[in-house]
Protein backbone atom coordinates (compact mmCIF):
# COMPACT_ATOMS: atom_id res chain seq x y z
CA UNK A 1 0.00 0.00 0.00
CA UNK A 2 2.93 2.05 -0.68
CA UNK A 3 1.07 3.58 -3.83
CA UNK A 4 0.16 7.23 -3.09
CA UNK A 5 -3.11 7.63 -5.32
CA UNK A 6 -3.87 10.83 -6.99
CA UNK A 7 -7.86 10.63 -5.23
CA UNK A 8 -8.80 8.70 -2.83
CA UNK A 9 -13.05 8.40 -3.00
CA UNK A 10 -14.56 7.40 0.53
CA UNK A 11 -17.97 5.71 -0.23
CA UNK A 12 -19.26 4.07 -3.49
CA UNK A 13 -22.37 6.29 -3.57
CA UNK A 14 -23.62 8.01 -6.72
CA UNK A 15 -21.46 11.39 -5.85
CA UNK A 16 -18.67 9.18 -4.84
CA UNK A 17 -18.57 7.09 -7.89
CA UNK A 18 -19.28 9.98 -10.42
CA UNK A 19 -16.32 11.24 -8.83
CA UNK A 20 -13.90 8.53 -9.41
CA UNK A 21 -15.45 8.59 -13.55
CA UNK A 22 -14.22 12.02 -13.87
CA UNK A 23 -11.22 12.06 -12.08
CA UNK A 24 -10.12 8.81 -13.74
CA UNK A 25 -11.00 9.93 -17.28
CA UNK A 26 -8.50 13.13 -16.54
CA UNK A 27 -6.27 9.88 -15.91
CA UNK A 28 -5.59 10.27 -12.14
CA UNK A 29 -5.20 7.28 -10.14
CA UNK A 30 -8.12 6.63 -8.56
CA UNK A 31 -9.15 4.12 -5.37
CA UNK A 32 -12.87 4.16 -3.94
CA UNK A 33 -13.21 2.71 -0.75
CA UNK A 34 -16.36 1.37 0.30
CA UNK A 35 -17.63 -0.11 3.38
CA UNK A 36 -20.83 -2.70 2.07
CA UNK A 37 -22.03 -2.78 -1.40
CA UNK A 38 -21.62 0.12 -4.09
CA UNK A 39 -24.79 2.33 -3.94
CA UNK A 40 -25.04 3.46 -0.54
CA UNK A 41 -28.70 4.34 0.14
CA UNK A 42 -29.25 3.83 -3.76
CA UNK A 43 -28.61 0.95 -3.59
CA UNK A 44 -31.19 0.43 -1.38
CA UNK A 45 -33.73 1.30 -3.04
CA UNK A 46 -35.74 -0.77 -5.32
CA UNK A 47 -36.64 1.37 -8.05
CA UNK A 48 -35.57 4.77 -8.78
CA UNK A 49 -38.16 6.86 -10.77
CA UNK A 50 -36.37 10.14 -10.64
CA UNK A 51 -32.98 10.07 -12.32
CA UNK A 52 -32.90 11.10 -16.16
CA UNK A 53 -32.31 8.84 -19.22
CA UNK A 54 -34.21 5.94 -17.93
CA UNK A 55 -37.65 6.12 -18.71
CA UNK A 56 -39.28 2.94 -17.01
CA UNK A 57 -37.26 3.39 -13.89
CA UNK A 58 -34.17 1.25 -12.79
CA UNK A 59 -32.84 -0.77 -9.58
CA UNK A 60 -30.69 1.56 -7.12
CA UNK A 61 -28.74 -1.77 -7.27
CA UNK A 62 -28.17 -2.03 -10.31
CA UNK A 63 -27.56 1.82 -11.44
CA UNK A 64 -25.20 1.91 -8.53
CA UNK A 65 -23.32 -1.08 -10.41
CA UNK A 66 -23.87 0.94 -13.61
CA UNK A 67 -21.81 3.65 -12.04
CA UNK A 68 -19.91 1.25 -10.75
CA UNK A 69 -18.31 0.07 -13.92
CA UNK A 70 -18.32 3.28 -15.87
CA UNK A 71 -15.73 4.22 -13.10
CA UNK A 72 -13.81 1.19 -13.69
CA UNK A 73 -13.87 1.38 -17.35
CA UNK A 74 -11.82 4.23 -17.14
CA UNK A 75 -9.41 2.85 -14.31
CA UNK A 76 -10.84 3.63 -10.88
CA UNK A 77 -10.26 1.13 -8.42
CA UNK A 78 -12.71 -0.30 -5.66
CA UNK A 79 -11.57 -1.58 -2.64
CA UNK A 80 -14.64 -3.10 -0.08
CA UNK A 81 -13.32 -2.19 2.97
CA UNK A 82 -14.25 0.04 6.04
CA UNK A 83 -12.53 3.66 6.59
CA UNK A 84 -12.01 3.41 10.49
CA UNK A 85 -9.91 6.44 10.50
CA UNK A 86 -8.71 9.60 8.21
CA UNK A 87 -5.83 11.84 8.41
CA UNK A 88 -7.07 14.79 5.89
CA UNK A 89 -4.56 17.45 6.59
CA UNK A 90 -1.17 18.30 4.93
CA UNK A 91 -0.29 17.19 1.26
CA UNK A 92 -0.77 13.43 1.81
CA UNK A 93 -3.75 12.23 3.21
CA UNK A 94 -3.67 8.77 5.53
CA UNK A 95 -7.04 7.03 5.16
CA UNK A 96 -7.42 3.88 7.63
CA UNK A 97 -8.73 0.48 7.20
CA UNK A 98 -8.49 -2.73 9.23
CA UNK A 99 -6.25 -4.51 6.20
CA UNK A 100 -4.33 -1.25 6.05
CA UNK A 101 -3.31 2.29 5.58
CA UNK A 102 -3.90 4.33 1.99
CA UNK A 103 -2.09 7.17 1.12
CA UNK A 104 -3.70 10.00 -1.58
CA UNK A 105 -2.88 13.51 -2.28
CA UNK A 106 -6.30 14.62 -2.45
CA UNK A 107 -9.81 13.18 -1.01
CA UNK A 108 -13.16 12.97 -1.83
CA UNK A 109 -15.80 12.92 1.11
CA UNK A 110 -18.82 10.49 0.23
CA UNK A 111 -19.67 8.51 3.19
CA UNK A 112 -23.49 9.84 3.00
CA UNK A 113 -26.00 10.21 5.56
CA UNK A 114 -28.62 7.70 6.72
CA UNK A 115 -32.03 8.46 8.28
CA UNK A 116 -32.87 9.07 11.24
CA UNK A 117 -35.61 6.01 12.01
CA UNK A 118 -38.29 6.15 14.46
CA UNK A 119 -36.67 2.97 15.94
CA UNK A 120 -40.13 1.23 16.34
CA UNK A 121 -39.96 -2.89 16.35
CA UNK A 122 -40.09 -3.98 12.74
CA UNK A 123 -38.87 -0.58 10.86
CA UNK A 124 -35.95 -1.72 9.29
CA UNK A 125 -37.69 -4.86 8.19
CA UNK A 126 -40.46 -2.84 6.94
CA UNK A 127 -38.36 -0.81 4.54
CA UNK A 128 -39.38 -1.12 0.83
CA UNK A 129 -42.68 -2.72 2.40
CA UNK A 130 -44.08 0.20 3.32
CA UNK A 131 -41.75 2.46 5.30
CA UNK A 132 -39.68 4.94 3.49
CA UNK A 133 -37.46 7.87 4.10
CA UNK A 134 -37.98 9.58 0.54
CA UNK A 135 -40.96 10.86 -0.63
CA UNK A 136 -39.49 11.88 -3.67
CA UNK A 137 -38.16 8.14 -4.33
CA UNK A 138 -41.08 6.32 -3.51
CA UNK A 139 -44.33 8.28 -3.81
CA UNK A 140 -44.92 6.95 -6.61
CA UNK A 141 -45.68 3.41 -5.35
CA UNK A 142 -48.24 5.22 -3.22
CA UNK A 143 -50.58 6.67 -5.95
CA UNK A 144 -53.90 7.07 -4.96
CA UNK A 145 -53.32 4.93 -1.62
CA UNK A 146 -53.28 6.22 1.99
CA UNK A 147 -50.10 7.28 3.69
CA UNK A 148 -49.05 9.00 6.86
CA UNK A 149 -45.54 11.44 7.07
CA UNK A 150 -44.38 11.28 10.54
CA UNK A 151 -42.38 14.71 11.30
CA UNK A 152 -43.04 18.61 11.78
CA UNK A 153 -39.94 20.27 9.61
CA UNK A 154 -39.80 21.61 6.35
CA UNK A 155 -38.83 17.86 4.91
CA UNK A 156 -41.90 16.27 6.27
CA UNK A 157 -43.87 19.34 4.88
CA UNK A 158 -42.41 19.13 1.95
CA UNK A 159 -42.88 15.08 1.71
CA UNK A 160 -46.40 15.82 2.51
CA UNK A 161 -47.22 18.93 -0.25
CA UNK A 162 -45.78 16.20 -2.46
CA UNK A 163 -47.95 12.78 -1.78
CA UNK A 164 -50.75 15.00 -1.46
CA UNK A 165 -50.71 15.68 -5.28
CA UNK A 166 -50.57 11.79 -5.76
CA UNK A 167 -52.07 10.01 -2.87
CA UNK A 168 -55.82 9.86 -1.72
CA UNK A 169 -55.26 10.54 2.07
CA UNK A 170 -52.33 11.50 3.61
CA UNK A 171 -51.71 12.17 7.25
CA UNK A 172 -49.43 14.03 9.26
CA UNK A 173 -48.42 13.06 12.56
CA UNK A 174 -46.43 15.55 14.40
CA UNK A 175 -45.36 15.54 18.45
CA UNK A 176 -46.42 19.08 18.71
CA UNK A 177 -49.37 21.25 18.28
CA UNK A 178 -47.47 23.43 15.66
CA UNK A 179 -45.03 22.39 12.66
CA UNK A 180 -41.42 23.74 12.38
CA UNK A 181 -42.12 24.56 8.66
CA UNK A 182 -41.26 27.60 6.90
CA UNK A 183 -43.61 29.49 6.00
CA UNK A 184 -43.35 29.14 2.62
CA UNK A 185 -44.77 25.65 3.13
CA UNK A 186 -47.25 26.35 4.95
CA UNK A 187 -49.79 28.48 3.20
CA UNK A 188 -49.56 25.43 0.05
CA UNK A 189 -50.40 23.24 3.14
CA UNK A 190 -53.55 24.42 4.80
CA UNK A 191 -54.93 24.43 0.73
CA UNK A 192 -54.51 20.18 0.69
CA UNK A 193 -58.06 19.28 1.17
CA UNK A 194 -56.70 15.45 1.47
CA UNK A 195 -54.45 15.71 4.77
CA UNK A 196 -55.44 15.31 7.94
CA UNK A 197 -53.48 16.34 10.77
CA UNK A 198 -52.56 14.62 13.45
CA UNK A 199 -51.50 16.85 16.72
CA UNK A 200 -49.18 15.69 19.73
CA UNK A 201 -48.70 12.38 18.57
CA UNK A 202 -45.74 9.87 18.47
CA UNK A 203 -46.45 6.60 16.50
CA UNK A 204 -46.05 3.93 19.41
CA UNK A 205 -46.15 0.99 16.47
CA UNK A 206 -45.99 0.28 13.37
CA UNK A 207 -49.26 -2.55 11.92
CA UNK A 208 -48.46 -4.82 9.33
CA UNK A 209 -49.01 -8.12 7.34
CA UNK A 210 -46.57 -8.59 4.66
CA UNK A 211 -46.98 -4.43 4.63
CA UNK A 212 -47.81 -1.90 6.42
CA UNK A 213 -51.44 -1.77 7.28
CA UNK A 214 -51.41 1.26 9.64
CA UNK A 215 -49.89 2.87 12.55
CA UNK A 216 -51.14 3.25 16.32
CA UNK A 217 -50.23 6.35 17.58
CA UNK A 218 -50.34 8.00 21.20
CA UNK A 219 -51.69 11.51 21.90
CA UNK A 220 -49.19 13.13 24.64
CA UNK A 221 -51.73 15.22 26.23
CA UNK A 222 -54.17 13.41 26.78
CA UNK A 223 -52.96 9.56 26.64
CA UNK A 224 -55.46 7.81 23.94
CA UNK A 225 -54.46 6.01 21.11
CA UNK A 226 -55.49 5.96 18.06
CA UNK A 227 -54.61 3.42 14.85
CA UNK A 228 -54.67 5.06 11.59
CA UNK A 229 -55.16 2.91 8.52
CA UNK A 230 -52.65 3.49 5.44
CA UNK A 231 -50.80 1.33 2.60
CA UNK A 232 -47.36 3.14 3.93
CA UNK A 233 -45.14 5.40 5.98
CA UNK A 234 -43.01 7.96 5.16
CA UNK A 235 -40.56 9.05 8.43
CA UNK A 236 -39.26 12.40 7.99
CA UNK A 237 -37.60 13.03 11.30
CA UNK A 238 -33.70 14.18 10.22
CA UNK A 239 -30.98 12.61 8.76
CA UNK A 240 -27.37 11.64 10.16
CA UNK A 241 -24.98 12.39 8.71
CA UNK A 242 -22.04 9.90 8.41
CA UNK A 243 -19.12 12.43 9.36
CA UNK A 244 -18.13 10.82 13.08
CA UNK A 245 -14.76 10.00 11.31
CA UNK A 246 -14.28 13.79 10.35
CA UNK A 247 -14.74 15.64 13.67
CA UNK A 248 -11.68 17.98 14.55
CA UNK A 249 -10.42 18.14 10.77
CA UNK A 250 -12.85 19.31 8.52
CA UNK A 251 -15.41 21.87 9.44
CA UNK A 252 -18.96 20.96 10.30
CA UNK A 253 -22.16 22.44 11.14
CA UNK A 254 -24.04 22.03 14.40
CA UNK A 255 -25.91 18.74 13.13
CA UNK A 256 -22.81 17.15 11.99
CA UNK A 257 -22.93 18.10 8.07
CA UNK A 258 -19.83 19.30 6.00
CA UNK A 259 -19.30 22.86 5.58
CA UNK A 260 -18.45 22.98 2.03
CA UNK A 261 -20.28 24.89 -0.78
CA UNK A 262 -21.15 24.27 -4.39
CA UNK A 263 -17.67 24.09 -5.35
CA UNK A 264 -17.42 20.92 -2.72
CA UNK A 265 -13.97 22.21 -1.37
CA UNK A 266 -14.17 22.30 2.45
CA UNK A 267 -11.76 23.60 4.55
CA UNK A 268 -8.86 21.60 4.30
CA UNK A 269 -7.20 21.76 0.83
CA UNK A 270 -7.49 18.66 -1.33
CA UNK A 271 -10.19 17.61 1.07
CA UNK A 272 -13.54 17.73 -1.13
CA UNK A 273 -17.18 16.85 0.10
CA UNK A 274 -20.03 15.37 -2.11
CA UNK A 275 -23.35 13.61 -1.74
CA UNK A 276 -25.52 14.03 1.04
CA UNK A 277 -22.84 14.60 3.41
CA UNK A 278 -22.39 17.79 2.55
CA UNK A 279 -24.49 20.96 3.58
CA UNK A 280 -27.47 20.99 1.21
CA UNK A 281 -31.14 21.82 0.07
CA UNK A 282 -31.40 18.72 -1.49
CA UNK A 283 -30.31 15.49 -1.35
CA UNK A 284 -30.76 13.19 -4.44
CA UNK A 285 -29.18 10.78 -6.64
CA UNK A 286 -28.82 13.53 -9.43
CA UNK A 287 -27.79 16.15 -7.07
CA UNK A 288 -25.22 13.87 -5.46
CA UNK A 289 -23.82 12.81 -8.85
CA UNK A 290 -23.74 16.37 -9.39
CA UNK A 291 -21.39 17.03 -6.99
CA UNK A 292 -19.34 14.62 -7.88
CA UNK A 293 -18.44 16.02 -11.35
CA UNK A 294 -18.11 19.18 -9.24
CA UNK A 295 -15.43 17.88 -6.91
CA UNK A 296 -13.45 15.87 -10.05
CA UNK A 297 -13.60 19.30 -11.62
CA UNK A 298 -11.69 21.31 -8.52
CA UNK A 299 -9.40 18.44 -8.54
CA UNK A 300 -7.78 18.31 -11.71
CA UNK A 301 -7.48 22.48 -10.89
CA UNK A 302 -5.90 21.77 -7.65
CA UNK A 303 -3.39 19.32 -9.34
CA UNK A 304 -2.94 21.89 -11.71
CA UNK A 305 -1.71 24.89 -8.82
CA UNK A 306 -1.26 23.84 -5.50
CA UNK A 307 0.47 20.40 -6.32
CA UNK A 308 2.38 22.05 -9.53
CA UNK A 309 3.84 24.29 -6.95
CA UNK A 310 4.78 21.57 -4.06
CA UNK A 311 6.99 19.71 -6.74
Amino acid sequence: MSQIYDVIVIGGGPGGYTAALYAARANLSTLVLEKLTPGGQMGTTDVIDNYPGFPEGIGGFELAMQMKQGAERFGAKTELSEVISVELKGPVKQVRTPGGTYQARTVVLASGAHPRELGLPGEGELRGRGVSYCATCDGMFYRNKTVAVVGGGNTAVADVLYLSRLCQKVYLIHRRDELRASKVYLDPLQKAGNVEFVWDSQVQELLYGETVTGVRVKNKKTGQLRELPCDGVFVAVGHIPNTQLLRGQVELDEAGYVLAGETTKTNLPGVFAVGDLRKKPLRQVVTAASDGAVAAHFIEEYFSTTVKENG
